[in-house]
């Protein structure tokens, strides 16, 4: 049997849009939105919603610096799911920021 990549049977991801624009902010505190949604292969309005949930729900603060928001991301924030909920989401973070991000050419799933 040939060990050929097998496309998705379903679009689900292990991460949300949710996680991955958290993660790109702990990446570059100073990432425009239009960049986010590159990254996410969603609309900007899409991240802006996003971003706005997350600075809601304590994962992050956002201020002016010039003309560019600046983000803080609360490493120790835990994560809202009962599961996963005695757990900081620090270790998350830490786990997908030493990876390389991805080619700024490299389709989005």
């Amino acid at each position: 049997m040939s060990e050929q990549r097998r496309a998705p049977r379903t679009g689900w991801t292990f991460l949300t849009h949710h996680a991955r624009v958290l993660v790109m902010i702990s990446r570059d505190a100073e990432v425009r939105l239009r960049d986010l949604a590159a990254g996410c292969g969603v609309t900007e309005r899409a991240v802006q919603a996003i971003v706005n949930d997350l600075e809601g729900a304590g994962y992050l603060t956002r201020s002016r610096r010039g003309r560019r928001n600046h983000y803080e991301v609360a490493r120790h924030a835990f994560f809202r799911h009962p599961a996963e909920g005695r757990y900081e989401i620090a270790d998350f973070l830490e786990l997908f920021a030493g990876l390389p991000p991805p080619p700024r050419d490299s389709p989005s799933p």
